[in-house]
């Protein structure tokens, strides 16, 4: 984890718990973002507040199947650009190799490629069949401030809520 000083070095700090006291409770992240922002643009000092999620989960959404056939075109497709690099940079520092070397060094990065991805989806035997991605969310999105500014920081979020319902 890395945290930016105005002096733009930046510094390798363990991670650590926020400070300050709540001021605002959001049910999005979206919420959460459009209220900091609207303290920005109140000439509130915005530094040293933090959105912190409240009841974080792991999330894993399922984008599709995974099947062989899908397996095995992604690694050919892949092993294709693989050997049209290798086989360039070979008919640049071979004298004499031209676009047969480009030709073969794609065909060779395809097949190679094709079958080690078939040989890991048979070693899977039908374990994780599926695409997915995961994703961090929380229940509840907190503002905080610290303790000198947030009254000020509530009372600004207060003439938010009263503007109408929350984007996000």
């Amino acid at each position: 984890m890395t945290s930016t000083f105005s002096n733009g070095r930046r510094e390798t700090a363990l991670p650590t718990l926020p400070d300050g006291w709540p001021i605002g409770s959001y049910d999005t992240y979206q919420q959460a973002q459009r209220a900091v922002d609207h303290l920005a643009h109140s000439d509130f000092p915005v530094r040293g507040l933090a959105i912190v999620g409240v009841g974080p989960m792991l999330v894993e959404r399922v984008d599709g199947r995974l099947t062989r056939r899908r397996v095995v075109g992604a690694a050919a497709l892949s092993g294709a650009w693989l050997g049209l690099f290798l086989g360039l940079m070979l008919s640049l520092l071979t004298p004499g190799a031209g676009v047969t070397t480009i030709l073969a060094g794609m065909i060779i990065g395809m097949g190679l490629t094709a079958a080690m991805a078939a040989a890991r989806y048979a070693g899977a035997r039908g374990r994780h069949d599926f695409v997915s991605h995961s994703q961090l969310v929380a229940h509840q999105y907190d503002v905080l401030a610290p303790p000198p500014v947030s009254e000020r920081g509530r009372d600004l979020l207060a003439m938010l809520s009263m503007k109408g319902p929350q984007a996000g």
